[in-house]
């Protein structure tokens, strides 16, 4: 009744598709074996020495986090250095580590939709990013695999249409086809040829899914040959954003929506660039989003809500007439802990594995 490592990579899989990562990011199952059982899960948004040690006291057998632990290329694992000793730890003990990041930021309610819902924005939309191109993919399958064709190119990202998922059409033809001397088919004898019943089997793929959909489609195709057809699409895909922007229900004063921010995000002060008498339409982008000041301003918003703004970040906001409210990278990511931890335990009622978030950890900057 334990849930392995695997699936619980396949469920992150589900809410915050790799596909969705940046090109630079290091996301995915980390440290472990997707074989092993997990009794207790730990959620948190990254690892430290007083979350590893959470994990050993409550036997914790996988940590999901948002911050790699493994983000850069190593040279080396040296245990008198911190990473190189939590990585011996981890492997020691055989904790499994887990990361979702640009990909959790970017997905459908993800740590962007979080940190605008939690501000109370309504009628959201990404805050940057050119539409996806997409593409139809066309396959021909027999019919005892048609369903699990379809259910690999559905996991892998494929069949997305707004709020739908696993959207495909088919129908039902026949093939032929004559195996030549050197194959080995899965249906037929070389050197005669065949007619079989097909579906055609045809759905829609973004960009970023394209690649590990048709590896998802021809693993779990049987023919030696896969027959399947690509078409890049007029139509285009929604932006992929790691930022929101929306609207307050109803315009707040810089005092009001200072309070506002603090209390929803359980900070006891903010830093703040460009104050103005009023403020409706929010931008937001959790962790460090200074890079979408420049953006905020031309789709109109009176305010970017971040954390980590640098100087020269706050200068060119400034020039912009723009406010910016950094609140944190810590404090503009942590709601996503216990929205993962939600999920989870959705997905596995019924199973013994526990699922709990971190009370280790803590953000570095203190108050004084």
């Amino acid at each position: 009744m334990y849930i392995t490592v695997g699936k619980l990579v396949s469920l992150m899989e589900e809410f915050a598709p790799r596909c969705l990562a940046a090109d630079w990011d290091n996301v995915g199952l980390q440290v472990g074996d997707e074989r092993a059982e997990v009794r207790r899960v730990l959620v948190t948004l990254e690892v430290t020495p007083a979350v590893l040690h959470e994990a050993l006291m409550t036997n914790a057998d996988l940590i999901i986090t948002h911050h790699p632990l493994i983000f850069n290329p190593l040279r080396h694992i040296r245990f008198d250095e911190p990473l190189g000793a939590l990585l011996r730890d981890l492997i020691s003990n055989g904790i499994a580590l887990l990361v979702a990041h640009t990909n959790l930021d970017a997905c459908r309610g993800g740590v962007a939709d979080i940190l605008a819902e939690r501000l109370g924005l309504v009628g959201l939309s990404p805050l940057a990013g050119n539409p996806e191109k997409l593409f139809k993919v066309v396959v021909f399958v027999p019919r005892t695999h048609m369903h699990d064709v379809r259910m690999a190119l559905a996991d892998a990202g494929a069949g997305w249409l707004g709020n739908y998922s696993h959207c495909s059409f088919r129908t039902l033809g026949q093939g032929t086809f004559k195996p030549l001397a050197g194959s080995s088919p899965f249906l037929g004898q070389v050197g005669q040829e065949e007619e079989v019943e097909e579906y055609r089997l045809e759905t829609i793929v973004s960009e970023t899914c394209l690649a590990k959909a048709l590896a998802a489609m021809r693993k779990a195709h049987p023919y030696e040959e896969v027959a399947y057809d690509v078409y890049q699409l007029a139509n285009e895909g929604a932006a992929v954003s790691f930022g929101r922007i929306g609207q307050l229900p109803q315009a707040l004063s810089f005092q009001e929506l200072s309070e506002l921010i603090k209390q929803r995000l359980s900070v006891p002060a903010l830093r703040a660039v460009c104050p103005k008498g009023e403020y409706l339409t929010v931008a937001v982008c959790p962790g460090a989003g200074a890079g979408f000041v420049a953006e905020a301003a031309r789709r109109g918003a009176d305010c970017l809500v971040t954390g980590d703004v640098k100087h020269h970040d706050a200068r060119l906001a400034q020039d912009l007439g723009l406010t910016v409210f950094d609140a944190g990278h810590y404090a503009t990511e942590l709601p996503v802990v216990e929205t993962l931890c939600s999920y989870l335990r959705d997905c596995l009622q019924g199973k013994k594995t526990v699922v709990a978030s971190s009370t280790a950890l803590t953000p570095p900057w203190q108050e004084v």
